[in-house]
């Protein structure tokens, strides 16, 4: 029998190795060691428990314990030896820590690669939450900051990418506090989905070994905010649900999908038809061929990734549809697309927060895009309604009136009151000082709306969410 065929924690019921390939094919180590700090987390709070239980005494609890500091120590300076042949971050673990620390062969009693597995990775999940959280607040605080900074720019708001109300820069960019608010939620219900302990639910059934699950579970920090531990209810489940590892993903999903909206507008503006903003060098490049030339790759690998992101989501519901219970092998493969959304999501929140911050503002060309009295077209066809003009009818006599103004060659402020009145007779001589931007903000004072107040309001409101740091 080859040393191959002799794997040290399955291997028992097997007489032949295992082909090269199936080897090569089935390890995970390679990416799931990633999970090692977690995995020894793990070990700690179960070798602590399995002592509190009374199945390994206190100085074989002390012995493996500091064998698992050792490991720690030797992964940290990178020393650490990791073998495809053991498969998996546990099993290197495992071994490892029982070539040093004979006593730790009875440290898998109670428990299953399966629980662990889920044990880690939701430990895992729970550190991210908190990684992605605090990247969130960072660009919400900037695009805050940003809103609060060059808000009283005027700039024109677009429907199908033609221009169509004007709004302040400070409303455009709380719209992105708002859906970034929104994955802040997400990601809340990600730390709390992830936050129930599996460990101690076996391979699928438990264990006749008098375990303790809420000592464990206290340890490892599966707790509510009341310090009582949280313990997932069915052993079956336990090991097989990727409820919580999809709902992750697609938080990350989201929120490279509304970086990517903010990416568009960044990539558009800055571009010279528009000229609205500036992006820092620091985040854009140049062209190998033309010499001119500042690109906004920055923004436009934000962009892309968000597919990368969706990518993964759709991968994992891909992979679990449609699996028996319990485990399958098949869910070792949830780990990449994991870790994948989740550093590119940090990653995309980090390189939005530094454009953001070093983006210069062109108040000159977004006064000349919002000039047009036209984009307050609508104020107009409320100005009839307001003089009981029934709103259809208006909104035909406004229509009416871009037409007429040019025909004429004229600004829509321009056209004469005599030329007004034939198209509708409510008009006054007081139509035109509807097209004045400023009162046209000034009127929009309501719940949701570009008012200069609303935007102080609603900016003060994130500030308070956000703890004004």
């Amino acid at each position: 029998m080859s040393e191959t065929s002799r794997q040290p924690t399955w291997g028992g019921r097997f007489s032949e190795d295992q082909a090269e390939v199936m080897l090569r094919f089935s390890e995970s180590v390679s990416f799931d060691k990633r999970l090692a700090p977690f995995d020894l987390e793990c070990s700690r709070a179960h070798a602590a428990m399995l002592c509190h239980v009374g199945l390994i005494s206190q100085d074989e609890k002390s012995a493996i314990h500091g064998g698992l500091d050792t490991l720690a120590e030797e992964m940290q300076k990178g020393r650490f030896a990791w073998s495809e042949s053991l498969e998996d971050v546990h099993m290197n673990i495992e071994q490892a820590l029982i070539e040093r620390v004979p006593e730790a062969a009875k440290l898998h009693a109670g428990r299953s690669r399966n629980d662990q597995v889920a044990t880690d990775v939701r430990l895992f999940v729970k550190a991210q939450s908190c990684e992605i959280t605090g990247a969130l607040r960072a660009v919400m605080k900037v695009l805050l900051d940003r809103a609060e900074r060059d808000g009283k720019i005027f700039l024109p708001g677009y429907t199908h990418l033609q221009r169509a109300q004007p709004v302040s820069l400070g409303h455009h960019l709380l719209a992105y506090v708002e859906m970034l608010g929104r994955d802040l939620s997400r990601m809340g219900h990600v730390a709390d989905q992830a936050n129930w302990c599996p460990l101690g639910s076996g391979a699928l059934a438990g264990t006749t070994l008098p375990i303790d699950r809420e000592f464990t579970a206290r340890m490892l920090g599966f707790v509510d905010a009341g310090g009582e531990p949280r313990l997932t209810r069915n052993s079956m489940d336990a090991v097989s649900d990727r409820d919580w590892i999809l709902d992750t993903v697609y938080a990350c999903a989201m929120i490279g999908l509304h970086l990517s909206r903010l990416a568009e507008d960044l990539i558009l503006w800055c571009s010279s038809e528009f000229g609205f903003v500036k992006l820092p060098q620091t985040f854009s490049t140049g062209s190998s061929l033309m010499p001119q030339k500042m690109n906004p790759d920055a923004m436009e690998l934000v962009r892309g990734k968000s597919g990368r992101m969706v990518g993964d989501l759709q991968t994992l519901l891909t992979l679990v549809k449609g699996l028996p219970l319990t485990y399958n092998r098949d869910l070792q493969e949830d780990k990449l697309p994991l870790f994948d959304a989740c550093d590119q999501v940090v990653l995309s929140l980090q390189v939005v927060e530094g454009v953001l911050q070093g983006m210069e503002v062109n108040a000159v060309r977004c006064a000349s895009a919002v000039a047009d009295p036209v984009l307050l077209a609508t104020d107009v066809v409320d100005y009839l309604v307001g003089k009981g003009v029934p709103f259809r009818k208006a909104h035909h006599a406004v229509g009416a009136l871009v037409a007429r103004s040019e025909e004429l060659g004229v600004g829509l402020n321009e056209v004469p009151l005599g030329e007004a009145k034939k198209i509708e007779a409510h008009f006054g001589e007081d139509w035109v000082e509807v097209l004045d931007i400023g009162k046209a903000m000034a009127a929009r004072e309501r719940p949701g709306m570009p008012g200069p107040k609303q935007v102080g309001k609603q900016i003060r409101f994130w500030r308070a969410i956000l703890g004004g740091e």
